[in-house]
């Protein structure tokens, strides 16, 4: 896979179009923004090649594989999709998304045969891992688009960074969904860090960042990149050396609020324990 131009994405043309473009996945329940959803759908269906696999990390119920997948059978690709979550879902979250969604009701926190069905028109195409992602091998299989929406703490972000990042082909895409969320700065921190492999491609949404891996990340690189053991000084100096790119994509206002947020919950490295700013 060689290195494509990037230019593309100045102009987020996943915006174009209405969102029928999704098809059937429209149907399947996600906490992704429709931003995102579109941007998932176009990474597969207008620019992956079918060159590596699709990994999908942190799907909840499917909604994120199910957008890629749909994508990826509309442009006759057929790269195997990998989707990764612990699937669990308590009852408020199967109030919120999963019943007005049509959903049938069950009983416990299981959520891995509800997802298994409402993706039953990829199965083809998808594996599904109920999985915790710092247990997690992966054979190496190159790898053309990772998606990430299970960062909730450095360990889990170091994990995945050592597993799936040597799997990267150069001209990979990854897209983090919490990149610029006030609960996980790290998240930003670790790509800012591994800038040499990395390069900031686009933003979706509020969160969302998406990047352009330029060289497959090796041993060196990941140990760059290690977010874990970072003091809350130098975690904040990462992204505040940086307030230029976030000025250029118009961020800086979740910048801010990632420094408050590292500043309002001294030490803390999980997300559901970060105290609001």
């Amino acid at each position: 896979m060689t290195l494509r131009d990037t230019s593309v994405f100045d102009e987020s043309p996943w915006l174009a179009g209405g969102p029928d473009r999704l098809g059937p996945a429209r149907a399947i329940p996600t906490m992704l923004a429709h931003e995102e959803e579109l941007l998932l759908y176009w990474l597969t269906a207008a620019w992956a090649q079918g060159s590596g696999a699709v990994v999908d990390l942190g799907c909840f119920a499917g909604g994120s594989t199910a957008r890629l997948a749909e994508g990826q059978r509309q442009a006759g690709h057929s790269a195997p999709i990998h989707a990764y979550d612990r699937f669990g879902a308590d009852e408020a979250a199967k109030r919120r998304f999963l019943y007005p969604a049509g959903v049938a009701r069950f009983e416990g926190e299981d959520l891995l045969p509800a997802a298994t069905a409402l993706l039953t028109p990829w199965l083809d195409r998808i594996s599904l891992y109920k999985e915790d992602l710092k247990d997690t091998v992966w054979p190496r299989e190159p790898i053309e688009i990772l998606v990430v929406d299970a960062s909730k703490s450095t360990a889990t972000l170091d994990a995945i960074a050592r597993t799936f990042y040597p799997a990267l082909q150069p001209g990979a895409i990854v897209v983090h969904c919490g990149a610029l969320h006030w609960r996980e700065p790290w998240v930003m921190a670790q790509m800012l860090l591994m800038r040499d492999w990395f390069t900031p491609l686009a933003h979706a949404h509020d969160t969302t960042f998406a990047f352009h891996v330029t060289r497959t990340p090796d041993s060196r690189a990941i140990e760059e990149g290690l977010t874990t053991g970072l003091r809350d000084k130098a975690l904040a100096a990462i992204l505040n050396s940086n307030r230029a790119l976030f000025e250029d994509y118009g961020t800086t206002d979740q910048l801010d609020t990632m420094l408050a947020a590292i500043a309002a919950s001294p030490g803390v490295r999980d997300a559901w324990k970060m105290s609001r700013p």
